[in-house]
């Protein structure tokens, strides 16, 4: 890692808004392309903010004052990301987190990728019904949607089940895409469920709903 990037994932890593912003945009000012700050520099911090939340070396207030300070960084490369190639949109997608979950920060941190990359994106936050998925799914004009919806932990995890029965039973089955991100989610789990792809990080699912959707 260079070090802008380290720089960049310690001032996530120790809270410091002030200090990422700062990196952010002398990365930027440098030439550095703001995938590769997300990627490279703050996801990287996230990354360690998550372990060590995990092994109890963080708690709740730690980890969302990094999510802050990230999302004050995002917000520079937002404009960036943006930017885009000019293409057709490459499809659109419903992004949530998971009823009984609040942890948003890489399912925001996602949806601003897909964004990026020419999808049309609708989050609808944190702590969402099965119900009011399927309803928004029911409601979009779109030939095809791209579900993406993320849980952090095991006890929500089990609701993206729920949902792709939900989905099944009210016959837009072959309307949607499911794709389901979050620490505890695995390839297993999404053949288990029946839903259609899975991604460890930001690219990789930009990667995977372009596939799936294609």
């Amino acid at each position: 890692m260079s070090d802008i990037f380290k720089e960049l994932a310690d001032a996530v890593i120790t809270q410091n808004i002030n200090g990422t912003v700062e990196k952010t945009k002398e990365a930027l000012a440098n030439g550095t392309p703001a995938l590769d700050i997300i990627q490279k520099g703050l996801s990287e911090g996230m990354k360690v903010v998550g372990e060590k939340f995990e092994t109890g070396d963080l708690f709740l207030p730690q980890i969302m004052m990094s999510a802050k300070a990230m999302n004050s960084a995002m917000e520079i490369l937002q404009p960036e990301l943006a930017k885009g190639d000019g293409s057709e949109s490459a499809g659109y997608c419903i992004s949530f987190v998971q009823a009984g979950d609040i942890h948003d920060i890489g399912n925001r941190l996602v949806s601003t990728m897909l964004g990026a990359n020419g999808f049309t994106v609708k989050v609808l936050g944190v702590d969402v019904e099965n119900e009011v998925v399927v309803e928004e799914v029911k409601k979009a004009d779109a030939g095809k949607v791209l579900l993406v919806g993320s849980a952090l932990m095991t006890t929500s995890m089990l609701g993206q089940k729920d949902l792709m029965l939900m989905i099944d039973e009210e016959g837009v089955r072959a309307k949607v895409k499911c794709m389901f991100g979050g620490a505890p989610v695995s390839q297993s789990w999404i053949d288990e469920i029946g839903a259609d792809g899975t991604a460890e990080n930001a690219a990789e699912a930009v990667i995977v709903a372009k596939k799936i959707m294609a």
